[in-house]
């Protein structure tokens, strides 16, 4: 999964923050109110982000309405696995990340593996 671009990453925000299904012409709005864009350009962008599969997309009226196909959570993880599998020694980069992690999200990584590792006893969960 690749890096999305600073527009792509702009609407994906917008419709993670709001967590609802949003048309191209509240995006619109919401994004000139920092910077001009025109309708067409947000609306082509969003076009992309659906076909890359980031957005679903149903038609409200004559618009199309659009929301997230993942969380922002599940987004960066993805990322996050896709830079590990890139990686000549995946093990030695994830543990370079563990030693910077800070204490409380050190805290967190290991709650989230104590789940994982309650979720499938007795199985291997990677």
């Amino acid at each position: 999964m690749r890096r999305l671009g600073d527009l792509e990453a702009e609407i994906m925000d917008r419709l993670w923050t709001w967590d609802r299904p949003a048309t191209v012409r509240e995006i619109v709005d919401d994004l000139n109110r920092t910077r001009p864009l025109a309708y067409t350009t947000v609306m082509t962008v969003a076009d992309i982000l659906h076909r890359k599969g980031l957005l679903r997309r149903e038609k409200s009226g004559r618009a199309w309405s659009y929301r997230p196909a993942c969380s922002r959570e599940a987004y960066s993880a993805a990322l996050m696995r896709d830079v590990l599998g890139e990686s000549p020694n995946p093990t030695g980069a994830l543990a370079h990340l563990v030693e910077q992690l800070t204490p409380e999200e050190l805290a967190a990584l290991r709650t989230a593996i104590d789940s994982v590792d309650r979720e499938a006893p007795g199985e291997d969960p990677r």
